[in-house]
């Protein structure tokens, strides 16, 4: 049995998803529920979920004034931004939104909840019913969307009992998926904090980041609770079908991991960097105030003050461009 015909199998069994999305139906913090309402109420009747990610939603150190992560998951993209437009106001078009939210989906996009004191800052990623469930399949095109969605996340609020259905299946998927593209990089020895943590290190080399070393380690710790009961019966499950082996409370890959299959997802994830980097387009176009908030978030994962001139907050994409260049070749990310 391959791992897409075993994921596939896991799917079809209710306690497994149950399982797998156990941590999903946490209740929020009552900030990001009054966001989250704000969220359903500016992009209109085409909304059809929200999941709150992140590190408010992980708890993992976030700032007060950082940005609330979301995905936002519609049913189609144009009325979605039509309603955003009305009630908030686009840099682009509906139209124009739409049509970058097709190419290398989701679109980044701020959203400022005006009525929370102070005024809170939605990072929205808004993706369609439709390619969340291809980007959560065995034919994803890169890995940003997984890379999210495996950490710990939380339904924030869905239109329907249909809506809800359909985000938890997708959420489901891409836990269970891990198994595929995580193999090849697992230890030796790990339990469920051990998984979650080999997960992250692959994660993050498949982006530009600007985290320091200590994120990872971070991140597992922030997460341990709510995620190892989640991973530890997905490890369950394949333990069961000997695709690891248990040893007390602990696990061992069964094999090791053949060398095309590692070549297949090397080869993915290179391919899931450039599209990443490649995003970054986007962004200039659609995210309101994307220098301030690249900047700050280099200081609060990295430690390097950024002190933008006037010249390059007035036209960054001229003057801003060398400094990015000189981080990337000095970022955290690459001393590791």
């Amino acid at each position: 049995m391959t791992l897409v015909t075993l994921v596939a199998e896991l799917l079809a069994n209710p306690a497994v998803v149950r399982a797998l999305t156990a941590d999903v139906v946490e209740p929020l913090a009552p900030d990001a529920a009054r966001v989250a309402q704000a969220l359903a109420a500016a992009f209109g009747p085409a909304c059809v979920a929200l999941v709150h990610y992140g590190s408010h939603a992980q708890r993992s150190n976030a700032a007060p004034e950082s940005a609330y992560d979301f995905f936002v998951i519609v049913t189609d993209y144009e009325p979605a931004y039509e309603a955003l437009a009305r009630s908030h106001g686009l840099p682009r078009t509906p139209r124009t939104a739409a049509r970058l939210n097709r190419v290398l989906p989701p679109n980044i996009i701020a959203v400022r909840a005006r009525d929370m004191t102070p005024p809170a800052v939605a990072k929205c990623a808004v993706l369609s019913l439709a390619d969340l469930a291809h980007a959560v399949s065995a034919g994803a095109n890169d890995h940003f969307i997984q890379g999210r969605l495996f950490q710990h996340v939380q339904l924030a609020w869905s239109r329907d009992r249909e809506s809800r259905a359909a985000v938890l299946d997708a959420l489901a998927s891409c836990r269970a998926r891990t198994c595929e593209w995580g193999r090849p990089y697992l230890p030796d020895t790990f339990d469920a904090a051990g998984y979650l943590r080999a997960l992250l290190t692959r994660s993050f080399a498949a982006e530009i980041r600007p985290e320091d070393e200590d994120r990872i380690e971070t991140l597992t710790g922030a997460q341990r609770a709510s995620l190892a009961p989640v991973y530890d019966a997905l490890l369950h499950q394949l333990a069961a079908r000997k695709v690891i082996v248990r040893e007390g409370d602990v696990y061992h890959p069964a094999s090791p991991a053949p060398a095309p299959l590692r070549r297949r997802w090397e080869r993915y994830f290179a391919r899931s960097k450039r599209r990443a980097t490649l995003r970054w387009a986007k962004y200039v176009i659609l995210y309101d105030g994307w220098v301030d908030y690249i900047a700050a978030k280099v200081e609060r994962r990295s430690g390097v003050r950024v002190a933008l001139t006037s010249r390059e907050r007035r036209w960054p994409l001229l003057f801003l461009w060398p400094r990015v260049l000189r981080y990337l070749r000095a970022r955290p990310q690459r001393r590791r």
